[in-house]
């Protein structure tokens, strides 16, 4: 034998006395991540019918499991072992069983019973115990099992997360029948919120919807067992509380008493109107089996208005009131009613009407309505318009007495618009417009006399100064008058005895020719004489003539007219001073006073005599004959 055979004969050695070993000891190795399946290939003892996995060494799938390690005598030509990877359920899931033998389900039941089998692990100890075939009641949690699934089909799910604000409403599938009458399973205690299926099933639990439900959390719940549907939580607000009707529980004597007759309001817990509302919260309420009514504690403010609702909808449906009035005019009315619900009292309305929505529309909206058509038909428009405040209080009275029966609180009624008809209210508006235009017209007239009469006395006021004026004026030229006439007859005597002296200088110087010079100084003196009276008359006459002018003149104008038109004129024409820059005394002094009278008079004199010659020089310009 070549020496390159050696090794090669040495090999085959080893593994023929290995096949040696292994079939006369049939050795088996299981890993550690595997369990070993057997199935008995032939045996002297047959499965009894409709058996699938053999208890007793019978042929064909083994209960028994290989552990990992190894296993003797399980020799190639009776026994085949399949080596099946472990089963893991990852976390979040639950594994969910299928028994492929076992006893047979009761009728009626859905899901077998569970039995102690390690974690449906030991197969063996599954059937020996009774486990059933079919979908298992119970279920196995995150980890790694050695299951047969010769036995059991796996299949995971997810497990049940409910999320914040959120309640789990619970419907099972198995359990007895629901009991005649109820719509939900009783409550059973010690299921762990429905995650142990086996102790609610024992407890008595029912099929069906439930009345207990589930709060925010994760849950391992056999979705074969029950139905999670997640709804929102019953929130109730501040200002609000919560009457629950619920349509399942025990029936319980009402506890209202013979004076409410108008439904049942049982213990809470009960079927029925529960007696104590619920406060502001979030409440984990199942809605299929309870309702709650949210009733207002506030005050609720409902109109009957076009276009006008309040946040909680409860007048969405209310419009404003259309009346027909005594005298036939159609015209509507806007009103607006004020209520309020006692907490205490809130479960008596609910049972009465059944949601706040009905008592609005039940009592509220035909009483308030059919109330103001009642009073708007004892009315005409314009007395409906003008006992506007009347009409309210007796309807806040009226309408406050009646809500009283219903248990609320009628707090107030207010009368908003009211829009009586256009064909009406115009001649009236035209009317009052008119009366409004006429008592402007007779303000504005009485304004015009008031302001005519202070424009009187405002002139008057500022005439006085004037008139006082005038007046001096008069007085001065009254004794201007008189100064010019005992001027002129001063200088008539004057003229007389000049002519006097004349003449008799004459006679002295004539002498010789004393009959001529006699003649012509009589002449002469006779002359001047009759010059002298002439002009001293007529100064004389002018004087008296002006002064009987002036006279007629103030008896005919009034002393303060004439006085103001002298002094315009005298400083118009002549630019005489009113006001002297001398002053000098009365000329009438008493005889204390008589040097300074006598002064006085000669100044006084002397003025006039100005006056005098300014106005001959004036008459000249006008007349250079005169």
């Amino acid at each position: 034998m070549p020496e390159f055979m050696g090794p090669f004969v040495l090999f085959i050695e080893i593994l023929v006395t290995c096949f040696f070993v292994y079939s006369f000891l049939g050795i088996v190795v299981i890993p550690e991540d595997k369990v070993g399946l057997v199935t008995k290939k032939f045996s002297s003892r047959s499965l009894a019918g409709g058996k699938i996995l053999a208890l007793h060494k019978e042929a064909g799938y083994q209960a028994d499991t290989l552990a990992p390690g190894i296993h003797l005598f399980k020799f190639w030509f009776q026994y085949r072992v399949k080596r099946e990877p472990l089963t893991v359920i990852p976390a979040g899931k639950i594994g969910l069983l299928i028994a492929r033998d076992g006893a047979e389900i009761p009728v009626g039941r859905i899901l077998g019973r569970k039995v102690e089998c390690d974690n449906y692990q030991n197969a063996m100890a599954f059937l020996e115990n009774g486990g059933q075939k079919g979908r298992q009641s119970a279920y196995i949690t995150a980890g790694s099992y050695r299951i047969n699934t010769f036995l059991f089909q796996i299949q995971t799910e997810d497990i049940t997360r409910i999320k914040d604000d959120m309640v789990g409403i619970i419907t099972t599938q198995d359990g007895a029948p629901l009991t005649m009458g109820q719509i939900a399973g009783e409550i059973i205690d010690k299921h762990n919120n429905f995650q142990d299926t086996d102790q609610f099933l024992l407890g008595g639990g029912k099929r069906g919807l439930q009345q207990q439900a589930v709060l925010a959390g994760t849950y391992n719940i056999n979705p074969w067992f029950a139905v999670v549907e997640e709804k929102p939580m019953t929130e109730i607000d501040i200002g609000y509380v919560g009457v629950v009707v619920s349509f399942a529980g025990d029936e319980t004597p009402d506890l209202t008493g013979d004076s409410f007759m108008h439904g049942n309001i049982v213990q809470n817990g009960s079927k029925g109107v529960w007696i104590t509302p619920f406060d502001p919260g979030k409440y984990a309420i199942n809605p299929y089996i309870m309702r709650v009514e949210i009733v207002p504690t506030t005050n609720i403010v409902l109109n009957w208005a076009d276009g006008r609702n309040e946040a909680h909808h409860l007048d969405d449906k209310l419009s404003t009131i259309s009346v027909i009035s005594k005298d036939g005019f159609k015209f509507s009315v806007d009103v607006s009613q004020i209520i309020h619900i006692p907490s205490k009292e809130a479960p008596k309305v609910i049972a009465r009407f059944g949601s706040m929505q009905n008592l609005v529309s039940q009592v509220l909206e035909p009483m308030i309505a059919n109330y103001f058509r009642n009073s708007a038909q004892t009315r005409e428009v314009i007395s409906f318009l003008a006992e506007r405040q009347d009409i309210q209080e007796e309807a806040k009275k009226y309408i406050a007495a009646i809500l009283r029966e219903y248990n609320v609180i009628g707090v107030d009624t207010l009368i908003g618009d009211i829009v009586p008809p256009a064909e009406l209210m115009k001649p009236l508006t035209d009317k009052k417009i008119a009366e409004k235009q006429k008592d402007a017209y007779e303000t504005q007239m009485q304004a015009q006399v008031s302001r005519q009469e202070l424009e009187k006395q405002t002139a008057i006021a500022n005439m006085q100064a004037k008139v006082v004026e005038a007046e001096r004026g008069v007085e001065i030229a009254e004794r201007n008058a008189n100064s010019n006439i005992k001027k002129a007859e001063g200088d008539a005597k004057a003229i007389e005895l000049l002519a006097g002296a004349n003449a008799k200088q004459t006679e002295l110087m004539a002498g010789a020719n004393a009959r001529q010079v006699e003649l012509m100084a009589a002449a002469t003196a006779k002359q001047t004489e009759l010059t002298g009276q002439a002009e001293a008359k007529k100064i004389m006459a002018i004087g008296e003539s002006n002064a009987e002018a002036y006279r007629k003149a103030v008896s005919a104008l009034g002393s303060s007219t004439f006085a103001f038109m002298k002094v315009m004129e005298g400083i118009a024409d002549k630019g005489v001073k009113i006001t002297p820059d001398i002053l000098f005394a009365n000329a009438g002094a008493t005889s204390g006073d008589e040097g300074t009278g006598a002064v006085s008079t000669l100044i006084g004199l002397e003025t006039l005599r100005t006056l005098r010659d300014d106005f001959s020089r004036e008459e000249t310009k006008k007349d250079p004959k005169a």
